[in-house]
């Protein structure tokens, strides 16, 4: 292996670069964040008026459901 040395310097350079953003991450807050906003997004998405405006938003889906019975 010519270029072994380089290869571990870049493995080495990417791995501390990867683990100081998790660490930033972890420290900002940034998994609570997340953790929160999906949260709120799946409660919204079963709310009755979510799923309205998904049904508006794909006026083809009952042609699709419709096609895949006939076939």
């Amino acid at each position: 292996m010519k270029f072994l040395d380089w290869y571990v310097k870049i493995g080495v350079v990417s791995a501390l670069c990867g683990a100081s953003m998790e660490y930033f991450m972890i420290k900002t807050g940034f998994y609570d964040k997340v953790t929160v906003l999906e949260a709120e997004k799946r409660a919204w998405e079963a709310t009755p008026e979510a799923q309205s405006i998904k049904e508006a938003l794909n006026p083809w889906q009952k042609h699709d459901t419709e096609t895949r019975k006939d076939s």
